[in-house]
């Protein structure tokens, strides 16, 4: 069986590499065996590669953090899901393999109309930006929130609960040429982010509360966020796209009495949420409602390809059944 083994923390280029592994055992009383279709190269799987990750396996190991795949057979005392059935992967599974064993607790079949490469998308981004929009702000329909990354999956996802809460979103990104693929995506106001971001927030918002703010970049992105937030607003910070800086100019963290939070969805507090919130996303995913563009599909063997594609920019899949 193969799978993409990480040796040593490092470049991925250099450290991760298609192995051959024994088949999995059949699965046991409550155990799954699941045929991996699809699974993300995800920035979070490379932070892990590169060792600056939240949590760091023992090495050598076998990595990726999510995914797609069938049912291949059951143990005893499993009713929930059955052969054939469309399943997540459970998250953190190390999912970049061809087949597995997991717990069957807590896996439910996907509708099968629902596209399959997004349904492997689904795991990570869709809860968090679900999360960031409830856990830090009592935002009723009608508030206003920003946010930037709004082209990334997070973003995405922000957009489609935000529109389904009756929420106003105000979408910025890094490039002009995604502001109509964010439109696209139901954003109702797409700004391209530069220093004049904040004026032109005050004059969509016209005089109107920002309360919550969501930050996938950065630095002096942070601090235009900041500037855009109402007195008291929350800053909440997910990803470092643009680098790990200081958030730039602090005087309106201090002068607006901002609060700022880091956001990590493994957290105790969030599990009985995560299944609601993933019901909702697939019927977001099966109605049209959320969908990221995929730019390539690659095979286990072209994992330095798919990883080189990531670095360049993209959304990447592995499929591990075929060469």
């Amino acid at each position: 069986m193969r799978a993409i083994q990480l040796s040593s923390f490092g470049n991925p280029i250099d450290v991760l590499q298609m192995i051959d592994l024994p088949e999995p055992p059949p699965p046991g009383p409550g155990e799954a065996l699941i045929g991996v279709e699809f699974a993300p190269v995800n920035h979070n799987d490379l932070l892990l590669v590169h060792g600056t990750f939240h949590y760091l396996p023992k090495l050598p190991a076998i990595i990726g953090n999510e995914g797609v795949g069938r049912i291949l057979a059951t143990g005893a005392d499993v009713a929930n899901v059955k052969a054939g059935d469309r399943v997540l992967l459970p998250l953190y599974s190390n999912t970049w393999r061809e087949r597995l064993v997991v717990s069957a607790a807590g896996l439910v079949p996907l509708p099968p109309e629902a596209d399959v490469h997004q349904l492997a998308m689904l795991r990570i981004n869709p809860p968090a930006g679900a999360l960031m929009l409830s856990e830090y702000v009592d935002l009723r329909p009608g508030d206003w929130v920003i946010q930037n990354a709004a082209n990334s999956g997070v973003g995405r996802a922000v957009i489609a609960f935000g529109n389904a809460r009756g929420l106003r979103i105000i979408n910025l990104v890094r490039r002009p040429e995604v502001v109509e693929e964010v439109k696209a995506a139901g954003g109702e106001f797409v700004l391209v982010d530069d220093e004049t971001t904040p004026s032109r927030v005050a004059e969509i918002v016209a005089g109107s509360k920002v309360r919550l703010a969501l930050d996938g970049v950065g630095g002096e992105a942070t601090a235009r966020l900041a500037k855009s937030l109402s007195q008291r607003g929350e800053l909440v910070g997910y990803a470092f796209m643009g680098g790990y800086s200081a958030p730039g100019e602090l005087r309106d963290l201090m002068d607006k009495d901002i609060t700022l939070h880091s956001f990590y969805q493994v957290r105790p507090e969030y599990d009985p949420k995560i299944p609601g919130i993933l019901r909702e996303a697939t019927e977001f995913i099966a109605s049209g409602k959320l969908s990221v563009p995929v730019a390539a599909i690659y095979s286990l063997s072209s994992i330095k390809d798919a990883v080189a594609h990531v670095q360049r920019g993209g959304k990447v899949l592995l499929d591990p059944r075929h060469d």
